[in-house]
């Protein structure tokens, strides 16, 4: 396959792409994607754009894959009529993949090859002109389309699509963003009139004349039914594999190491690669707080690891530097609240020698599981659940009557959303609501307009007419609704990362992992006598037990506090001249008196976050 033009100042881990299917109409569906330059040329070679500037094209010339993209972002192989494209982070050697591609009779044979890959990717198809196109089940890599020049074009994001229909923000998807939170299905949808957002567990493929468009599932949850001795090994061999596609190359590699069980093991794992790994650690302002001290016992295991420890005091507080965001996002992100922080250290990581840097993020979402599948439990192990629900009412605090009354709440996951749609000026509900049910009910709050309030709660009934949960246990359900809505903040803040100079990775939200967790029995992986258990199991051996002995985690509680009372000035800025309100969604006055609030009880619950999300967005659109 000829070689991709020269990446025109994309580092690695910022990749975007759009994919076309082979035929002339696809010609001009480039050239609104893809600037033309001077020259009046039909060569898919003088197509140029601002910031997309590789082509990888079909036989025919045309345009297959176009965009920006490091590197060691891709690979891809051509065999005879078939053409093969793996874009992110993935091992797998050109020679397998060209094998994979002379084999390759029909594009849904690639469901087996997709699941067994490890890393996070997006595998790109072409099949005599007709592609296929997909993600991560995790939703941490997304796809897009669009029609566009009468062709349906696939993206790795939304903007060049919405750019090129000249595309504006819907309305109602904004309305629904100020739900607190979010629910399923309604957080995976796009925010782009004539922008479409594919179901993370599908598969999209367009014909070869482009006017043809289908999804198809090609993942599916693994049913919780190991054991913690067939599991845990399983684990732990997935999560080695996951850090190795990271470090296999060798150079040097930065991790986070909080002290946490998530990032601790991660930092372990990563010290027995080839790679050189500098270890770093933020400690918390609360006095309490005790990652430092756990970070320093994990390090005394690490001779061979420098570790760095930042000066609490300089680390961002939540809702810093809310009014200089200008990176480009296509969708609200809560993220934005903590992206001074996750960026902060970055720089100096970097030029430590780091050329990646990996995370414990995930670990909460796959090594713990929901109390949710004690709903379920309670109806087939009775005795074990009762026992196991006294448990964790004692851990958690939890009022017996809502307990009692979620248990005993058996309706389809469509009722329960439509349900939810009456109650959205309620306070907020019992956290143990949230626990044992499908989910936390979402809320409005006095901010949001009553119109913005009516266009959410219609699309919330529209929804549940025929919303269908992402498993028919509410435990699962819950893992997965959780994953994927960390994994869309994760998805910004990554790109956000690579822009800065240092990608991130998160290596417990790749499929692999996710799949070998969830597979295990939640009576053994989710329980009020042990923290963990599943992640402990899988690392002894490699992390020693004193680092795995750790039974709680640090909440950052002080610096969200204090984020917001030294940042309420910013958040009186965000509201003197809000987009939010221009559109009639939000009182931006009742949001000003509430920024010279900071001590109003009820702020700590972060129910803030998602109209800030919207309003930081619309404001990065405008500039």
């Amino acid at each position: 396959m000829p070689t991709p033009r020269e990446a025109g100042g994309a580092g690695p881990g910022a990749a975007s792409f759009v994919v076309l299917p082979d035929c002339d109409d696809a010609l001009t569906a480039a050239r609104s994607l893809i600037r033309q330059d001077t020259r009046d040329s039909q060569d898919i070679q003088d197509i140029q754009a601002p910031h997309y500037t590789r082509t990888i094209p079909h036989p025919s010339g045309r345009p297959w894959i176009a965009g920006r993209w490091h590197d060691e972002d891709v690979t891809a192989v051509r065999a005879g009529r078939a053409a093969l494209a793996v874009i992110g982070c993935c091992p797998v050697r050109p020679e397998e993949l060209r094998r994979r591609a002379e084999a390759l009779r029909d594009l849904t044979a690639l469901d087996a090859l997709a699941r067994a890959l490890p890393g996070s990717f997006h595998l790109v198809a072409a099949l005599d002109g007709a592609v296929r196109v997909q993600g991560t089940a995790s939703g941490l890599r997304l796809v897009h389309r669009a029609t566009v020049g009468g062709v349906e074009v696939a993206a790795s994001d939304a903007l060049p699509l919405a750019r090129a229909l000249d595309s504006v923000p819907d309305e109602e998807e904004l309305a629904v963003r100020l739900l607190w939170p979010v629910p399923h299905p309604l957080f995976a949808t796009s925010p782009w009139r004539g922008v479409t957002a594919v179901p993370a567990e599908d598969a999209l493929y367009v014909s070869r004349d482009g006017r043809t468009v289908r999804h198809s599932r090609w993942w599916t949850p693994p049913e919780p039914v190991r054991s913690m001795a067939g599991g845990a090994p399983l684990v732990r061999q997935a999560l080695t594999e996951a850090v190795a596609a990271r470090t296999h190359r060798g150079s040097t590699v930065s991790c986070d190491l909080s002290g946490g069980l998530d990032s601790t093991s991660v930092c372990f794992l990563a010290a027995a690669s080839p790679a050189r790994v500098i270890a770093s650690t933020w400690p918390g302002r609360d006095p309490a707080d005790s990652d430092l001290a756990w970070a320093r016992r994990a390090a005394r295991h690490l001779p061979h690891v420098e570790h760095v420890v930042w000066d609490a005091d300089e680390s961002p507080l939540v809702y810093t530097d809310l009014l200089d965001i200008d990176e480009p996002m296509d969708e609200p992100t809560i993220g934005v609240m903590d992206r001074a922080r996750a960026l902060h250290h970055l720089p100096e990581l970097a030029r430590r020698g780091s050329s990646t840097h990996l995370t414990g993020i995930g670990g909460d979402h796959v090594a713990w599981c929901s109390e949710g599948y004690y709903h379920r439990l309670l109806r087939t192990r009775p005795w074990f659940a009762l026992r196991q629900l006294r448990g964790f009412r004692t851990l958690y605090q939890w009022p017996l009557a809502p307990a009692v009354r979620t248990l005993a709440d058996s309706r389809p996951y469509g009722r329960w959303l439509a349900g939810t749609a009456a109650r959205l000026r309620d306070p907020l509900p019992p956290g143990v609501e949230g626990a044992l049910g499908w989910g936390t009910a979402p809320r409005l709050f006095p901010w949001v307009t009553p119109e913005a309030a009516e266009a959410a709660r219609r699309a919330l009934l529209r929804a549940a007419a025929t919303a269908e949960p992402l498993h028919r246990d509410r435990g699962l359900h819950q893992d997965l609704e959780q994953i994927r809505i960390c994994t869309r903040i994760v998805r910004q803040w990554d790109l956000m990362a690579a822009r800065a100079g240092l990608p991130t990775a998160s290596p417990f939200f790749d499929d692999r992992v996710i799949e070998a967790c969830l597979a295990v029995d939640p009576r053994a992986r989710v329980t009020p006598w042990a923290y963990k258990p599943l992640l402990g199991a899988a690392m002894r051996g490699i992390v020693p037990d004193a680092c795995l002995a750790r039974t709680d985690k640090a909440h950052a509680s002080m610096d969200a506090s204090n984020g917001l009372r030294e940042h309420r000035g910013d958040l009186v800025k965000l509201w003197e001249d809000s987009s939010l309100a221009r559109l009639g969604l939000v009182d931006a006055g009742e949001l000003t008196a509430l920024a010279q609030r900071p001590a109003t009880p009820g702020l700590g619950d972060a129910i803030l976050y998602s109209t800030i999300g919207c309003e930081v967005w619309l404001r990065t659109l405008a500039r």
